[in-house]
This record gives C-alpha cells, structure tokens and sequence, in this order.
C-alpha cells in the first residue's frame, strides 16, 4: 500500500483528492493538513510515502512546507499541485526537493500515475517542462553534497560507457520507453540502468539526475 497525506486549504479539494485516491486499491490516506506548517508537523507524525502539496497556502505556504518535509530527512516525498502552470512555481518546488510537479486540472488517471511513480522513487514532471526549467534555471539549480567541482567529475567517472548514455538521454528529458526504443534495451534494463545511476550519482529521483547531467556539462541548456 502507497499511503498519502494531503494538504490544501480547500476542504472540498480535500475531499476530492482523498475520493479519488481512496478509489484506489493500492492508495490510502493517512490524513490531511489545511496549511504548510500543519502539513510538517503530520508528515512528522505520519510518514506518509507521498504528501500531496498545495503551493498556494496562508501563513507557510507549500514551497517552504516542502522545503522543510525534506530537510527532516524522512521517508516522505512531494508532488506539488497547483493551480498554476507557471516555471517559477515548479522551479521553486523542485529546488525545494519536491519529487514532482503537477497542475490541479491533470486528468484522474495522471494523478494516479504521478502518485506511484513518486511514491516508487521516481520523479513526475512532463519532459518538456523539465526542460524548459533547466534551460532557465539550470545554473541555480544546487547539486545536493556538492562542494567542489571535482565532486561532479568523481561522480561521472564511476558510470559505465552506457550508464553515462543513458544518463544523457534523461538529462534531455526522454522516458524509460524512448531510451529503451534508442538504445535496443527492455525497458526493464533501463529502470535498472536508472537505478543504478542515481546510486552512483548521490541522486535523490530523476529530476536531481537531469540537474545532474546539466551541471556536468553531459546536457547543455539547449537539449543537445
């Protein structure tokens, strides 16, 4: 079971998350939070597998609720919702350590998916958002445990000939079926590779490893 805590300041988005999540088989809700500071202190008590985050919130709002869920160093991850479709809102949640990012009018099903792809330590941001962020953002971006510029190099050095291509085709934003499709691998070989590399790397999901491969110089802001 994937257990949930929800957090909005709307009652009835509330109850229309905790619905369609508790539709749901393999999902569970743990409880709810109407405010960021809340929202900490019940991924605290809770340690849900997935908080489900609003940005917009009085007092703390999500970013920092995230930021703060994260820093703790629980089992927690965060996809952020918003109602917003904006690059600063997803920019800010992903440089707070949120898993993924998606807009409040996604389909069911893509929530539903979103859900289980954190939740199994994935990442969920459309490829094409992820890299019009990085081709904004990508020099303020942080790499998590860097304090030198060899650490990256390092890091590089102990990936395979193919761990490194496969590396480069996330940092462009392909998903596990177009790397497999490029490369004549199963797509269970890529999520091994993936794996493996985000090991390797000291990667957290695989936003951190397109952030990666752009602060390595493997990806340059273009795509290419």
């Amino acid at each position: 079971m994937t257990t949930l805590l929800i957090v909005d300041d709307h009652p009835l988005q509330r109850m229309g998350f905790r619905m369609l999540v508790e539709s749901q088989p393999d999902l569970v809700v743990l409880g709810e939070a109407d405010n960021g500071a809340d929202a900490v202190r019940r991924a605290t008590e809770l340690g849900p597998d997935v908080v489900l985050m609003d940005v917009r919130m009085p007092g703390v709002d999500g970013i920092e609720a995230t930021r703060r869920i994260i820093a703790a160093g629980g089992r927690s991850r965060v996809l952020v919702l918003t109602t917003f479709d904006l690059d600063e809102y997803a920019y800010a949640a992903l440089r707070a350590g949120a898993s993924g990012f998606l807009v409040k009018d996604a389909q069911p099903e893509e929530l539903l998916a979103g859900i289980r792809v954190v939740a199994a330590g994935d990442a969920v941001v459309a490829p094409k958002l992820t890299r019009r962020l990085l081709d904004r953002f990508a020099d303020q971006f942080p790499v998590e445990g860097e304090d030198e510029p060899s650490a990256s190099a390092e890091r590089l050095e102990v990936l395979t000939e193919r761990e490194r291509e496969v590396l480069t085709a996330i940092g462009r934003g392909w998903n596990n079926t177009e790397i497999a499709e490029r490369f004549h691998l199963a797509e269970s070989t890529v999520k091994t590779h993936v794996g493996r590399i985000l090991a390797k790397i000291g990667a957290r999901d695989r936003v951190q490893a397109v952030i990666f491969a752009y602060n390595t110089g493997l990806v340059a802001p273009d795509g290419h």
